[in-house]
């Protein structure tokens, strides 16, 4: 029947062959007999502390006690009272003996006082430090006093440990009685095991053995002589040796002074209660007991309080002593953001915070709460996550990013504040080079190409410029199809100058991954209308863009002469320092202004300039960097967004210069896109707009008679011949697969002497572009961009698949159409 007993307040009774944890190396210190162990749960690793009691025999006085406070501890639960894991008791051997030994598991903590010289506090901050640990024990012994009834008989220095986020809890629960104040009349000794108690910190009716007088006296009189001792061990920094070393009040702070001389008052009736000096005392009232107190009823709080309260965390942080601020406040801010309770402000104080941690345990504690935070709808929040990005951003892992954060943070691409559109895209440059191939293509490039017909100029160019800065992660395949339709066709003949400047940047940036042909045909015509763009910093960008291509076309040409082909095919040169500057540039138009809806909007009635207005309070300079610019006015904007293709995989088509196939639905997005017109833009500007549009024709020396144009091709003189038989380029070696492309000029005239030279008409079977009026005095439709030499896709509902035969008599069906809508 004992062994029972003893087994179900020991607890399992199994001893130490099953016992799940790892015993340590044992602490300096620790109360009464005790032992205290550093320890391990052998199932995860986590640490514990294990404390021990060891007795010859199973009725040793010692070992009884101890089991009394085994079972208090396992039945007392307060915050501030030390938590319990597991216990037993078994038979160990001690040589020739053998040793009965109780094992207590229990949190990891650490004894008092060698907490209090590792953290070797201070002054001010010491002091701080002390109130809120008093303030901690003050309330587990006025719960116990109070609430339960108990006496715990031994409060000390010793009777305290510390927890891992530096709190303090109340242990020793040997001594640990009921308060028995009905039997007044009773003389047997109301605390069983008060021999424990070492005189020094015994109250005199408890030294004389007084149980009459104990039992008249309230239940938190024996407690609060023993508050008043631990406060005199706290502030002395040594051990109680005599009870009249009490007397000695030379290091109690002046303001915890009243308080002390009442909790040792020699009458046990007039010694304060602990609630009263949790409430009243002056001592408890300073930023960090105020700081942590607020944290953690934040619940209660109202928003306006929480917000207050935020705002002025970083700097009260700075005053605080930097280890509470990182194992006390970091885990409850932290704990408060992820459960919902703690403000967006909260954020940054959280991100400060944990920027004092090392680089692990920023990882380990900071990070998850963040991944969590990216899920959350209060958009506050979200705004908060991507302006401080770039200072998590790297810690993320690429994993990580790419399936928990980046599908929440895409969110942003498509919501209705340009501010958040705006922020969004900034953070692609930390998340960018974390994605995978699969996301980069499949998702995020096809919110980049609806945010490059975005109504907010300013998103639009910043668009373009994180292409360019993200195109080094891009696999081959995709910046082909991507890059030089992003640039070429919608950022080049956009009509936000800063806008028109970012396309050039960009083109110089990734100017290594194109080919000389698309140089030769699709950038240099494209760059060059540029040099004479009505904006000053984008005829500078353009003609040093221009420089760098010619550059890179006479060293393929060099490399060519030469016969080192393999060397040709590298077309990249090194960058000149004008050209070197987009990330900065890009980054700097975001901080400096802000929300960009907010402005007024873009005016261009002015054909004689090309500055933007904005509204009243702010304005901007298309010659210096680009800053907010305020929403375009052009009403195809939502029409050219609606008309991507649903069935792109990134939103970028095989578009060349704005030429498009029958079946624009299938080209992935971009064929529908038409440069950003507004409806009076200037009129040099829409000249150059024509010219990028226009098809390469050969300039037009004198009129031809149209009976010409059927006689054949005639033998060039011989004259001719002696001139420019040498240089003419070769003649085609097959016809365009195109039926309706007509040449808008015919080499038939012998006095034309361009005409043996000229490049062929490009081989395109898609839908032609319209060829534009001959002119003799347009110098920019000879150079304008060819039309695309790629095919468009067939639409699956036109019949026009492999082995079938074409509709008999189409162009009958084609009149029948045109009479019925009465043309």
């Amino acid at each position: 029947m004992f062994k029972f007993l003893k087994d179900v307040v020991a607890g399992s009774g199994s001893g130490l062959k099953d016992f799940p944890y790892t015993i340590g190396e044992p602490h300096a210190s620790a109360w009464g007999s005790w032992a205290h162990h550093r320890g391990a749960s052998k199932d995860d690793g986590s640490p514990v502390s294990i404390f021990s009691l060891s007795g010859s025999n199973p009725q040793d006085r010692h070992l009884v006690a101890g089991r009394n406070g085994v079972k208090r501890l396992r039945t007392v639960r307060h915050p501030n009272i030390l938590s319990f894991l597991h216990s037993t008791e078994a038979e160990v051997p001690d040589g020739p003996a053998v040793k009965h030994t109780i094992y207590i598991v229990t949190e990891p903590v650490t004894p008092l006082a060698e907490k209090i010289k590792e953290l070797n506090l201070g002054g001010t901050q010491r002091d701080e430090y002390f109130a809120w640990g008093l303030h901690q024990i003050s309330k587990a012994v006025s719960f116990l006093n109070n609430d339960c009834k108990l006496v715990h008989g031994n409060l000390c220095l010793a009777s305290v440990v510390v927890t891992q986020t530096l709190d303090w809890k109340l242990h020793a629960f040997d001594v640990l009685s009921e308060f028995d104040a009905n039997n007044e009349a009773a003389g047997s000794p109301m605390l069983q095991f008060e021999w424990l108690v070492g005189n020094q910190y015994k109250p005199m009716e408890l030294t004389k053995s007084d149980w009459a007088s104990i039992r008249k006296s309230p239940p938190w009189a024996i407690d609060s002589w023993g508050l008043g001792c631990l406060i005199y061990e706290l502030f002395s920094g040594g051990k109680l040796t005599r009870t009249e070393d009490l007397r000695n009040i030379a290091s109690i702070p002046k303001s915890l002074l009243p308080d002390y001389q009442k909790l040792l008052s020699s009458t046990p009736s007039r010694r304060m209660n602990p609630s009263k000096l949790i409430d009243n005392s002056e001592f408890f009232q300073n930023k960090l007991v105020e700081t942590i107190q607020f944290m953690e009823v934040l619940n209660l709080k109202d928003s306006v309080e929480k917000d207050s309260f935020f705002r002025k965390l970083p700097n009260i942080a700075e005053q605080l002593p930097r280890e509470i601020v990182l194992k006390k406040l970091l885990p409850v801010l932290a704990s408060a953001l992820e459960f919902g309770s703690a403000a967006a402000p909260a954020l940054t104080v959280l991100l400060k915070m944990g920027s004092w941690l090392p680089a692990d345990q920023f990882s380990a504690k900071v990070l998850p709460t963040i991944v969590k935070l990216f899920a959350s709808n209060d958009r506050a929040i979200r705004v908060s996550l991507l302006q401080h990005i770039d200072q998590f951003g790297e810690s993320l892992a690429a994993q990580t990013v790419d399936e928990q954060v980046f599908p929440h943070v895409a969110t942003g691409f498509s919501d209705t504040s340009s501010f958040l559109r705006e922020l969004t895209l900034k953070s692609m440059l930390v998340l960018a080079p974390k994605l995978s191939q699969r996301t980069i293509s499949g998702s995020l490039l096809k919110y980049l190409s609806k945010l490059q017909v975005d109504e907010e100029p300013a998103i639009r160019t910043n668009t373009t410029i994180l292409l360019g800065n993200i195109s080094n992660y891009m696999n081959d395949g995709t910046r082909k199809r991507v890059l030089i339709n992003a640039f070429t066709v919608r950022a080049l003949r956009d009509t936000f100058p800063p806008a028109r400047a970012a396309g050039i940047m960009a083109l110089s940036v990734t100017s290594s991954y194109y080919e000389m042909t698309e140089i030769a045909t699709r950038i240099l015509p494209n760059i060059v209308v540029l040099t004479f763009d009505p904006d000053s910093d984008v005829r500078t960008k353009a003609f040093q863009a221009t420089d760098q291509f010619l550059q890179i076309a006479k060293q393929h040409h060099e490399k060519l002469n030469t016969g080192d082909n393999r060397a040709a095919e590298s077309t990249g040169v090194q960058l000149k320092p004008g050209n070197t500057g987009l990330l900065g540039w890009a980054m700097s138009s975001i901080t400096q202004k802000g929300r960009h809806s907010d402005h007024g909007p873009v005016s261009t009635a002015n054909a004689s300039n090309s500055q933007v207005s904005a509204s009243p309070s702010a304005t901007s300079d298309t010659h210096s960097a680009p800053v907010a610019y305020a929403p375009s006015t052009s009403n195809s904007l939502d029409q050219t967004a609606s008309a991507l293709s649903s069935s792109s995989v990134d939103g970028w088509g095989e578009l060349e210069n704005d030429n498009q196939g029958e079946n624009g639905s299938d080209n992935e997005g971009w064929d529908d896109v038409d440069p950003f017109e507004e409806k009076s833009a200037p009129s040099l500007l829409s000249n150059i707009h024509a010219a990028q549009k226009r098809p390469v024709v050969q300039p037009k020396q004198q009129p031809i008679p149209s009976s010409s144009r059927s006689n054949p091709p005639m033998a060039p003189k011989a004259e001719d011949d002696a001139l420019w038989g040498p240089m003419a380029a070769p003649a085609p070696k097959g016809a365009s697969k195109s039926a309706d492309t007509k040449p808008s000029v015919s080499h038939n005239d012998p006095d034309d002497l361009w005409g043996s030279i000229a490049a062929p008409l490009p081989k395109s079977s898609g839908r032609p572009s319209k060829p534009a009026a001959a002119n003799s005095d347009d110098l920019w439709g000879a150079i304008a961009a060819p039309p695309p030499a790629t095919k468009a896709r067939p639409l699956a509902s036109s019949g026009r698949g492999r082995g079938t035969k074409p509709a008999p008599k189409l162009g009958a069906q084609r009149i029948g159409r045109t009479s019925s809508t009465g043309m």
